[in-house]
Parts: C-alpha cells; sequence; structure tokens
C-alpha cells in the first residue's frame, strides 16, 4: 500500500519513522512519501520538502508566513494527488494538518490521524472536525480515548506513548550523573526566547557543569562563546539526559522525554506579549508541561513570561539539587503506562486499511 506522512515537527518527524518501520512488518510492500525531516527520511520515506518551512509557531508568526504555509498545503496536495495513497497519516501539527485532513477526506482518501492534537487544553471545539474528517484517532495520552468518547467519537484508540519505546531502546546511565542540561527547544522562536536567559542562569553557577542540547539545524542560533562552564552539543539530547543530575527545559514534548529519563528539571517558557495574551485566553489547562497534565498536578516548577528570568529559574534549579527522591516522577510512570506505541498504532492502521 502507499502512504503519505507530514510530519511538521522535531518529534513528529522522530515519532513518525518509528510508525513506518513498524506498518513495514505488517506490509512488507509499502510505499512512503511526504513531509518530514531526518528521521523520517532514514526510515525509507521520500520526502517532497523538509521541517524547516513548516516551524512556525504561534499566533503572529503564522500570520506572517501564510504565503509560505499556503505554497506548502499547495505542494502537498499536488503529491497526494499524484501519489494515490491508501492513506494519509498527519501527525500532530494541528493548524496545519486538520486543513488537510478535510481536503484529503473531500478527495476520498482514508485519513489517520497520530498523536493527537490537544483539543482538552484549549480550542476544544475542534473535536467537531475529527469527527467529519478523521477515520482514525491514535492517541498517545491515557486520558484522550475518554475525551473523545465524551463527544462521540468512537474511532480514538490510545496506543501508549511513543517515547517509552525510544528511551526503554537507550541504556540509561545511572552514575555519572554530573551535569545540568539545557534545553532551549526545538524552533526559533523557541531558541531565540530563551537561550540568553538560561546561559545567563548557568554563569550564576561557575562550578557546575553544562550542556547546551542542541540542533544541527539551527546551528546558526547559538552563540560562538559560549559561558566557560557551558559545553555546546549537537542532536544528541538522549545521551545528554542520559548523564544529567537536572534540566531547565522549553515546554514540549522535552519536558516529558526528561521525566522519563528521571532527571528533576524545572519548566521554562517566553513568548511574544501578543502570543501570550490570545494563548491565556483561549487555554483550559492549568499547566503548560506535559507530566504536570498528565498527572493533573503540579510535580515539576514551571517558570513562564515574566517568571521566566534568571533569578527565578536559578531559585528553582538550587531546589533541584536538593531532591533526594530517586524516581520523583512515579505518579507519571503510573499514569502513561503502556509501551509499544508504533507497533500498536501500525496494527491498527493495517486493520483499517485491510477491513475497509
Amino acid at each position: 500500500m502507499n502512504y503519505f506522512i507530514v510530519a511538521g515537527e522535531v518529534s513528529g518527524d522522530l515519532h513518525g519513522a518509528n510508525l513506518v518501520r513498524a506498518l513495514l512488518e505488517f506490509d512488507k510492500q509499502a510505499i512512503f512519501k511526504g513531509v518530514g525531516g531526518p528521521h523520517l527520511a532514514s526510515a525509507g520515506i521520500e520526502l517532497i520538502f523538509g521541517l524547516d518551512r513548516l516551524a512556525f509557531m504561534g499566533f503572529f508568526e503564522v500570520v506572517k508566513n501564510l504565503r509560505t504555509i499556503q505554497k506548502n498545503f499547495k505542494e502537498i496536495k499536488q503529491a497526494i494527488t499524484e501519489f494515490k495513497p491508501d492513506a494519509v497519516i498527519l501527525i500532530d501539527y494541528p493548524g496545519f494538518n486538520l486543513r488537510l485532513a478535510k481536503w484529503c477526506k473531500q478527495q476520498g482518501y482514508k485519513v489517520i490521524y497520530y498523536i493527537s492534537p490537544k483539543f482538552w487544553a484549549w480550542r476544544e471545539k475542534r473535536v467537531q472536525k475529527v469527527k467529519k474528517y478523521v477515520d482514525l484517532m491514535l492517541c498517545i495520552l491515557p486520558f484522550e480515548k475518554e475525551f473523545y468518547e465524551k463527544h462521540q467519537y468512537a474511532s480514538a484508540h490510545y496506543v501508549g506513548h511513543p517515547l517509552l519505546d525510544i528511551i526503554k531502546n537507550n541504556d540509561v546511565a545511572i552514575e555519572n550523573k554530573q551535569t545540568i542540561a539545557l534545553l532551549p527547544g526545538s524552533r526559533k522562536q523557541e531558541i531565540s526566547s530563551l537561550l540568553t536567559v538560561l546561559l545567563d542562569v548557568a554563569q550564576k553557577f561557575p562550578n557546575e557543569h553544562f550542556v547546551l542540547a542542541a540542533m544541527s539545524a539551527l546551528a546558526d542560533l547559538y552563540p560562538k562563546n559560549l559561558p566557560k562552564n557551558v559545553q555546546l552539543i549537537f542532536d544528541q539530547t538522549y545521551e545528554i539526559l542520559q548523564h544529567s543530575k537536572a534540566a531547565i527545559v522549553c515546554s514540549g514534548t522535552a519536558t516529558l522525554e526528561t521525566a522519563l529519563f528521571n532527571v528533576p528539571q524545572v519548566v521554562v517558557y517566553k513568548t511574544s506579549w501578543f502570543n501570550y495574551q490570545i494563548g491565556k485566553r483561549v487555554a483550559k489547562v492549568s499547566y503548560i508541561s506535559l507530566p504536570n497534565l498528565i498527572v493533573d498536578k503540579k510535580i515539576i516548577e514551571e517558570r513562564i513570561q515574566k517568571d521566566c528570568n534568571v533569578v527565578e529559574i536559578a531559585k528553582e534549579l538550587e531546589q533541584l539539587f536538593l531532591i533526594n527522591n530517586s524516581n520523583p516522577y512515579q505518579l507519571l510512570f503510573e499514569q502513561i503506562g503502556k509501551d509499544g506505541a508504533s507497533k500498536n498504532a501500525a496494527k491498527l492502521i493495517h486493520q483499517l486499511l485491510v477491513l475497509n
């Protein structure tokens, strides 16, 4: 069968690649095409363009780049029309992918959504679009299936969180945890907003060794002259977390990754005043970090906007050094539980296509 995949972010690229490998176990003749990054490319998918053309976040940035977004949408529609896939698999990235789901459904394609958008956090009414345009929703958080059922959508399935499988395959070092990880995000806007603050925090702890988890695709954003106690390492976030005793982490998937590596963390986030004011008005949740959201309890300190400053972050980091609990995320592990996400998702996709 032919599969067209659209992943608009770094985490989606990684999880999409593992889904592709799992699908090949069920469908050895599968052919893949789509949009993504290096992970999907290494899994054998033919990319029509990469993540660099999709990495927009925030209301202002989306409006500013509308012409590029429209161009992307046009090229993807053309590629799908020429490829004639048996299924279109959309991975997270809701602002773009939900619009694409509508078009695909109207053209008669099977639409599968892997990694549900966080409608439970904001813009809940968009669930109606899922009901109209998505044939199969594959959820990675345990409460999402019930959320969809509440909205009378019966095609949502909880498959487990794909990070559990990825981290399970890494040998997590339990000794030599001496460094402090700095994770300033995976998008240009995040890095631009947070990096200077994180480096200033590092200078408050001259006797500690900090490691900045960087992305080679955005190499130009990192300064050449770093503080003496900060080491820059590209594209090895998991290896960095394996050896970290604490971390300062930009809100996003990385907060869950850090938790699953059992590293105490403080979560930070800062955006433009305009984006923050809009987000504050539409958000329906009390937290921004995934671990806190999953357990519905503050197990991680969050420093946002005006509180995302050197003094506040340094104070929280000092508190992390005092944590004696060997498993500060026990409640999270109890909630998230299920592994085998890629294989579970691939099985459901294969069943949908074979039976229909």
